[in-house]
């Protein structure tokens, strides 16, 4: 977004926490939907073994993190929980063993459930929790001073968490006042339930589609 010009203003509203799990066993590949699961196995004693397998991850901004974390062999499905889990029958169907799912506390799709449905046996791990974090002081100043032309939502859960933190901070008015650009319908849904008007929806669930939603800004 730099590179063509845009000035950014990085506002966290999730802090992520590992969360101890056993991922010892013996698996075929593993899966994951978000980029926090690769960082929060990175202490895990399994890691190690972990990253010698086949990793399917749900879009490039989580098989980017699972590269960086180590794993070698990942393929992304480019899109959402649908499109991995269509990935991974066509590509994976067949296997023996079971596929280690590396799941979140809180989660949109029944990944495990749907590859059940297709003969595909895969196990679930939670290796992190999102914990909500409060509207940081520069985010108020730069939404009370009508700065701020658009904010980028990835997730359902970030756009509540962004939704309560300008209740928290009393500044609902101002913080639905910019575009919202949102990843998909889910996270769409709480700033239309909160009054925004300007919500955008990215043609595709990826991070390239949403970022080609910002062409059109102010002047």
């Amino acid at each position: 977004m730099r590179d063509e010009g845009h000035e950014v203003l990085v506002a966290p509203l999730m802090r992520v926490e590992p969360i101890a799990a056993e991922l010892d066993g013996d698996w075929s590949a593993v899966i994951i939907t978000s980029a926090n699961a690769p960082e929060a196995i990175a202490d895990n004693p399994a890691a190690p073994a972990l990253y010698k397998l086949k990793l399917f991850a749900v879009g490039d901004r989580s098989a980017e993190a699972a590269q960086a974390a180590g794993f070698g062999d990942v393929e992304s499905a480019g899109g959402d929980a649908r499109a991995l889990v269509s990935l991974i029958v066509q590509r994976h169907g067949g296997a023996a063993l079971p596929l280690l799912y590396l799941a979140g506390e809180d989660r949109a799709a029944d990944v495990v459930g749907e590859l059940a449905a297709h003969g595909v046996k895969a196990e679930m791990r939670v290796v992190y929790r999102a914990v909500t974090a409060p509207f940081p002081d520069d985010l108020i100043e730069a939404l009370r001073a009508d700065e701020i032309d658009a904010v980028l939502h990835y997730s359902r859960r970030s756009a509540d968490n962004y939704v309560a933190g300008a209740a928290a901070a009393n500044i609902m008015e101002a913080a639905l006042k910019p575009r919202h650009i949102c990843l998909a319908e889910s996270a769409a849904a709480p700033l239309v339930k909160a009054g925004a008007v300007q919500v955008a929806i990215a043609a595709h669930p990826d991070e390239g589609s949403l970022l080609a939603l910002l062409a059109p800004s102010r002047p």
